[in-house]
């Protein structure tokens, strides 16, 4: 059996045909006939993931804390009794795994999403579960977790899948499954578009044995149609970020069809969507596709949506007369100011906004990096690599790295640009702007968010964003007063 220890490799070929995924986090102000998205790549490769590893000794442990008003309602089907799981030890999981949660994973007890969550999923007669909770919560630990307790050591098949919507995402989750997993034997591979530095076609390449495998839903999908991925065996499928991935607007033709092809050929397959926020109209389609596909019960978990604030975040708009007032707060408050926060993820809505940003910011002599999805995908990944090392400070990107993107030293995001629906310019894209505040303040930690607004359509937005969570979000007094983002850095318990 292949040691799990030794590098996972991924391999990916080119999508058949571009997904149409209306978002705004990859597109040009104007329309561009070469648009990217994040999923799609006409490049192939073969991706070494132990050269995008994370040289632990440079980042602080990310130890799990819980917002304290945490406050999640659970809906259970069927008379299967669960037991919440106070200690890692009540959920009859396999030494190897424990040692992997408490050494590597330097766990001291479960969140208060694992505690109620793991026995849904661990519990026979494992019942699919519909998950929605706070960025930051654990839910990635919840559902890497449930794919190794499933897995079978001795048995060389795939037998748990997990699908995100981009590869940054995939390559993160798979990193969490490396160190969680690292004592159990179990092998893993990536499935994610890549570049063209060691392409193998996918009619050469043999079938896959790995156990688990973690990928995006373009790659998957053809692995599945070539036959190069068999799921008779498989025991536990996983959405990341399901709301996107099941969005008319985001992967819902790809994941639909890897569901149905699963259900055909491994029925009693466990099947979970996890995400921080699901719309009603997602909500709706995700239960009606659930039961019509996998017919049989299955077991809810949300979070109240007046919880979904983040409370460790603090929340500011500034007024900027114009878009270079922007940059100088940027450059002058968020740079001089919060240089000794941590690190700062700077949001914008399109590629050239990205590009703007970063040539003003260079011009003014700052080092900042920017990703975007027309970069090459070794380019991105060496981008986030930079990152998560702490090499780099200051992250300019679209809503590429919106979701899911995890790194415990960012104290600091500003929407250089807020974010609205790609189809309705004039309405916020309230589950994008929610999961940018997620960045920052991860796993309960102090965190501060800038809003830069410079016209009435802004403050139209911020006014919606406003109503929708039903809150109030502070406005400083001035965006040239040092002494106004000081104190807001205070407050936010950074300074």
């Amino acid at each position: 059996m292949e040691d799990n220890n030794a590098p996972a490799t991924a391999t990916a070929a080119t999508e058949t045909k571009p997904l149409q995924s209306k978002s705004w986090a990859d597109v040009a102000d104007e329309p561009d006939p070469e648009q990217e998205e994040a999923e799609t790549s006409n490049e192939k490769s073969d991706v070494q993931l132990d050269s995008l590893a994370i040289d632990e000794s440079k980042r602080v442990n990310s130890n799990l804390t819980d917002p304290d008003d945490s406050r999640i309602e659970a809906v259970t089907s069927g008379d299967t009794p669960y037991t919440s799981a106070k200690r890692f030890e009540d959920l009859n999981l396999s030494p190897e795994l424990l040692k992997g949660l408490y050494i590597e994973m330097k766990f001291e007890r479960p969140s208060k999403i694992q505690t109620i969550s793991l026995p849904m999923i661990l519990t026979p007669p494992y019942k699919n579960l519909i998950a929605q909770a706070h960025n930051g919560s654990g839910k990635t630990t919840c559902f890497v977790l449930g794919m190794l307790s499933r897995v079978d050591p001795k048995l060389e098949a795939p037998q748990a899948l997990c699908i995100c919507p981009t590869r940054e995402l995939a390559i993160q989750n798979m990193e969490v499954l490396l160190k969680m997993g690292k004592y159990t034997g179990i092998t893993s591979e990536l499935a994610i578009p890549a570049d063209s530095a060691n392409y193998i076609s996918i009619h050469k390449r043999p079938p896959i044995t790995a156990q688990v495998i973690i990928g995006t839903p373009g790659t998957i999908s053809k692995w599945v149609i070539a036959k190069k991925l068999g799921v008779s065996q498989m025991k536990i499928l996983v959405f990341d970020e399901a709301d996107h991935m099941l969005a008319e607007s985001g992967f819902q033709d790809e994941s639909v069809r890897i569901m149905k092809a699963i259900q055909k050929g491994s029925s009693n397959c466990q099947v979970l969507l996890f995400s921080a926020t699901f719309d009603d109209a997602v909500r709706a389609f995700v239960t009606k596709i659930v039961k019509e596909i996998f017919v049989r019960d299955y077991n809810q978990m949300f979070v109240k949506k007046e919880e979904l604030s983040l409370e460790s975040v603090k929340q500011y708009k500034v007024q900027c007369p114009d878009e270079l007032s922007k940059i100088m707060v940027i450059k002058d408050k968020i740079f001089e100011i919060g240089e000794k926060v941590g690190q700062t993820i700077i949001f914008v809505r399109s590629r050239n906004s990205a590009s703007m940003l970063h040539q003003a910011l260079v011009k003014y002599g700052y080092e900042v990096t920017t990703i975007q999805g027309a970069l090459k995908q070794e380019d991105r990944d060496r981008i986030i690599k930079e990152f998560k090392e702490g090499l780099t400070q200051v992250l300019i990107s679209t809503d590429l790295l919106a979701r899911g993107f995890d790194q415990s030293q960012v104290n600091l995001v500003v929407n250089f640009n807020l974010p609205v629906r790609y189809d309705n310019p004039s309405e916020p894209d309230y589950e994008v702007y929610l999961h940018r505040v997620g960045r920052a303040g991860r796993f309960g930690r102090k965190g501060a968010v800038f809003n830069l607004l410079c016209d009435d359509r802004d403050n139209m937005i911020m006014d919606k964003i406003e109503q929708n969570f039903n809150t109030q979000i502070t406005e400083l007094g001035s965006w040239k007063s040092n002494e106004d983002f000081e104190n807001a850095l205070k407050k936010a318990g950074l300074l």
